[in-house]
C-alpha cells in the first residue's frame, strides 16, 4: 500500500518535479497551488451546478483539464500546451457569451445563484493565481507569454460565464452602487 502522506513536507520544504527541495512558499509552488486551488474551486462549482446550468458541466470540466494543462507548463520548461490557440477559444466564447447576457453600464455585486456565485468567485481566485504566475514569471521563471494571456483571458471568460449562468438561472445582476450613492 502506498501511503498518502511521505512526511517531505514537515520542515516546510517540498520537492520539486526536478527532484529539487524548495521552500512550499517558493513562488512556483505559490503559483501551481493557486492554480490548483482554482481548478478545485471549478470542480465545486460543478459539483453545484443547478439544474439550469447542467449544460455548462462539459465546458466546466474541458477547464478543469486546459488548467491540469496549464500547470504542467509551469513546471515543466519549454512545454507550451496552453498555446495562443487557447486563449483565442476563450476569446470566442465570451464573444458567444456576451450578446446572451445584458450590458452593464456599471459595476454590479459579484453573486447571484448558486452556479453565477461559484463562478464569480472562481474568477476571483484566478486572478489571484494570475498575480502568483506574474510575480514568478518576473522574479524567478520565465513563463510563455500563452500562460500568461490564458490565466489572464480566464477571469474574463469566468465574469462572463458566471453572469450568462445568472441569466439561465433567472437572476438579475444587482448595480454596485444604490441611487442615492450615485
Amino acid at each position: 500500500m502506498i501511503k498518502i502522506y511521505t512526511k517531505v513536507g514537515d520542515q516546510g520544504l517540498t520537492k520539486q518535479v526536478s527532484g529539487h527541495m524548495v521552500a512550499k512558499d517558493d513562488l512556483q509552488i505559490v503559483a501551481l497551488g493557486d492554480v490548483d486551488e482554482l481548478q478545485s474551486y471549478i470542480g465545486v462549482t460543478i459539483a453545484n451546478l443547478s439544474k439550469k446550468c447542467l449544460c455548462l458541466n462539459d465546458e466546466l470540466q474541458e477547464l478543469q483539464r486546459n488548467l491540469y494543462l496549464l500547470e504542467a507548463d509551469i513546471i515543466i520548461k519549454r512545454r507550451h500546451e496552453i498555446n495562443d490557440e487557447k486563449v483565442q477559444e476563450l476569446e470566442k466564447r465570451i464573444d458567444e457569451l456576451t450578446p446572451k447576457i445584458p450590458k452593464i453600464p456599471e459595476f454590479i455585486l459579484p453573486g447571484g445563484m448558486k452556479t453565477g456565485a461559484n463562478l464569480q468567485y472562481a474568477r476571483t481566485i484566478a486572478r489571484r493565481a494570475e498575480r502568483a504566475m506574474v510575480k514568478l514569471n518576473r522574479e524567478e521563471q520565465k513563463l510563455a507569454s500563452s500562460n500568461l494571456k490564458y490565466i489572464n483571458r480566464l477571469s474574463d471568460y469566468l465574469f462572463t460565464l458566471g453572469r450568462y449562468a445568472n441569466v439561465l438561472d433567472g437572476y438579475q445582476d444587482i448595480k454596485s452602487k444604490t441611487k442615492k450613492n450615485n
